[in-house]
């Protein structure tokens, strides 16, 4: 099987897999993070299979709607790739991908930071589906999935949790608003190649805009004269 029919058998498999799925984490998420991976990638020294792969694969299974549970996706991340006869290695690779990939891994976990792998396709990927989770989409992922957990959009009287560990952030209930300053905002500063760094610089800028409008349209001001 060559690397571009294996790609596309996997299009399918994820686009058959993830038939209903909540609308800020579907198929349509996958393909831009797909996307934004290529285009990432071709200023990157990479394996563009693994990229590939890595990127369609990496929300098969998003622990967040299986009780948080993180091994399902990287399971049956692993299980497909092996019936498509895919060489150990690089099944070894997107798996880990997959278990790394998230910005809860980047938290503190019962007080301790962890060892995670890394690669440079982890990179590129990693920057892909941050991308995609910041800007306009990122602004109606973020209140797609509120209102799918019925969650307040806003409330004043609930401040952000800015110290959150890993565990805090899977049970959060908090309003769609404290996500921005919980995780949004702060995924600019946390991107890894150079071209996902300027992809952000403007999608972060969007977001702050928004959030002023947000916030004068709660409480509005009298026009001026």
């Amino acid at each position: 099987m060559t690397d571009s029919e294996l790609i596309e058998r996997t299009i399918t498999y994820v686009q058959t897999t993830l038939q209903g799925a909540e609308g800020g984490h579907d198929w349509f998420h996958i393909q831009r993070v797909y996307k934004n991976a290529l285009l990432i990638a071709k200023n990157e020294k990479v394996n563009m299979l693994i990229v590939s792969l890595g990127a369609l694969l990496h929300d098969i299974a998003d622990a967040k709607f299986y009780d948080g549970d993180e091994t399902v996706g990287p399971r049956m991340a692993a299980e497909f790739l092996k019936s498509m006869e895919v060489a150990p290695d690089i099944v070894k690779h997107v798996v880990n991908i997959i278990e790394n990939i998230s910005f809860k891994v980047s938290l503190k976990s019962n007080g301790q930071h962890q060892s995670h792998f890394n690669s440079k396709e982890l990179d590129v990927i990693q920057d892909a589906d941050r991308l995609d989770a910041i800007g306009a989409i990122g602004i109606a992922r973020a209140f797609n999935y509120g209102g799918f957990k019925n969650r307040e959009i806003y409330n004043p009287n609930v401040a952000p949790n800015l110290k959150m560990t890993k565990e805090e952030y899977k049970k959060t209930t908090a309003p769609t608003i404290n996500h921005f300053y919980e995780k949004l905002l702060l995924l600019k500063d946390k991107m890894n190649t150079l071209t996902g760094k300027k992809m952000a610089e403007q999608r972060h800028q969007y977001m702050l805009g928004f959030l002023d409008q947000f916030y004068a349209e709660w409480n509005p001001l009298p026009p001026k004269a």
